[in-house]
C-alpha cells in the first residue's frame, strides 16, 4: 500500500483500560503496526471517566502494546462546555429514565496522580503525556495533513468543539469525522432520550455536528443491534492458542458484567452491545455498514428531559449538516474483524 493512501487517523476518546475505547485503541494499534492505517495520536477527553484517569489508561494502553514511541497521547478537555454536575443531578431527579450512567460524574475528580486507579497491570512507566494539548495537536495535524485526516470521535465532543472554535480554518481541511454517538430512532441509554457521549456535552455535540464536515454517525440505532454473545467472547477470552496480555485483560475486565458478578463468565446467555470499535471497522471498510441513511442531525443543548437528544431530519434544515447515519452492520464480518485484532500477538511487546 502506498504511504499516501494509508488513512491518517486521530482517535478522540474518553479512554478506558479495555472497555470499548481501550479495545478500539488496541485494534487501531494492530492496524497501525501492519501499515493499514497511520494512527497519528490519541486525544483524551473526560466522559466515561475524568481526564486524568483517561490519560493514565491511554498511556498504559500504548505502552502495553509497545507503541509508546510511535503513538502520542494528548490531554484535552476535563469539563464539558456547559453541562455541569448540579444540572445533571437536577435532570436525573426530575426526569428519571435510561440506565443512569453518568460517567465521570459518578466519582470524585482526581486532583493528583495519587487519586488515580492503576490498570490491572500497573501504570505506564516508559511514556508520558505529550506537552502539546489535544486541541493544538488536532489543529496542527489537520494543518499538516490537509484533507487527509479522519477523526474517530468516540467520546464527548468537547475537544473537537474547542479545536474548531479556536482554529476555525481547520474545518474545511478535515477529511471526515466518524462518530459513535447519538440515538436517532431508538431510546437513549443514559437518559430515556439521550446517548451518553452526546448527553455529556450536548453543546459541543450540537456545535460539531453543525460544521460543514463529512459526518458519519454510528448511533445506538446500530450499536443496539451489534451484540457480543458468549460464543464471540470465548473466541477472545478462552482460545488457548491466542493468549496475550490483551486477551487476559479482556477476560478480567469484560467477563463479569458491570456488577462484577453477572457476565459472560457466569451466564451463558449474557450479551453486551459493541460500540466504539464499529467506527474503526467503518473506516477501513464502509461496506461493514449494511444499512445507511442520509439525514440532518440536531442536538438538544437546552436543559430538561431532552437534553442531549439527537433528532435526524429526512430533509435539509437551516444550520444543519447532512450526515451518513449507520443503521445496521454486517455482524458476522464485523465480529471476525473484532476477534482477529483483539487476539493477535502484541505488535511490539515491551521488554
Amino acid at each position: 500500500m502506498q504511504t499516501d493512501t494509508i488513512p491518517k487517523v486521530i482517535i478522540d476518546s474518553d479512554y478506558t483500560t479495555l472497555g470499548d475505547d481501550g479495545q478500539l485503541g488496541v485494534m487501531a494499534c494492530q492496524l497501525h503496526a501492519q501499515g493499514s492505517i497511520n494512527l497519528l495520536g490519541i486525544t483524551v477527553v473526560s466522559g466515561n471517566q475524568w481526564l486524568k484517569q483517561g490519560v493514565a489508561d491511554a498511556l498504559k494502553s500504548v505502552e502495553r502494546v509497545g507503541m509508546a514511541d510511535r503513538i502520542g497521547v494528548y490531554a484535552g478537555a476535563n469539563l464539558p462546555l456547559s453541562h455541569d454536575f448540579p444540572a445533571v443531578q437536577e435532570e436525573r431527579q426530575t426526569y428519571p429514565g435510561g440506565n443512569g450512567w453518568l460517567g465521570a460524574w459518578t466519582s470524585p475528580e482526581p486532583k493528583s496522580d495519587h487519586d488515580l486507579i492503576a490498570p490491572p497491570d500497573g501504570f505506564a512507566t516508559s511514556v508520558q503525556v505529550q506537552s502539546k494539548s489535544a486541541v493544538e495537536f488536532i489543529a496542527d495535524s489537520v494543518h499538516r495533513h490537509a484533507g487527509q485526516i479522519t477523526i474517530l470521535a468516540v467520546g464527548p465532543l468537547t475537544n473537537l468543539a474547542l479545536a474548531t472554535r479556536q482554529h476555525p480554518e481547520i474545518v474545511p481541511l478535515i477529511k471526515r469525522v466518524i462518530y459513535m454517538g447519538g440515538a436517532i430512532d431508538v431510546p437513549g441509554n443514559t437518559t430515556a432520550t439521550a446517548e451518553f457521549n452526546w448527553w455529556f456535552d450536548p453543546q459541543a455535540a450540537q456545535a460539531v455536528l453543525r460544521l460543514p464536515i463529512d459526518h458519519v454517525v454510528i448511533p445506538l440505532d446500530a450499536t443496539d443491534t451489534v451484540k457480543m454473545d458468549k460464543r464471540v467472547y470465548d473466541r477472545i477470552a478462552h482460545d488457548q492458542n491466542k493468549q496475550t496480555i490483551i486477551t487476559h485483560l479482556f477476560r478480567q475486565l469484560n467477563g463479569y458484567g458491570s456488577d462484577g458478578k453477572h457476565g459472560f463468565e457466569t451466564d451463558p446467555e449474557y450479551s453486551e452491545c459493541v460500540w466504539d470499535t464499529l467506527t474503526l471497522a467503518y473506516l477501513v471498510d464502509p461496506t461493514f455498514a449494511t444499512d445507511t441513511v442520509q439525514c440532518w442531525i440536531d442536538i438538544d443543548s437546552s436543559s430538561g428531559a431532552n437534553v442531549g437528544h439527537s433528532t435526524g431530519y429526512a430533509n435539509p434544515r437551516p444550520g444543519l449538516q447532512r450526515a451518513t447515519v449507520v443503521k445496521r452492520f454486517d455482524n458476522t464480518r464485523f465480529f471476525n474483524f473484532y476477534v482477529d485484532l483483539l487476539t493477535r500477538p502484541v505488535p511490539c511487546p515491551e521488554g
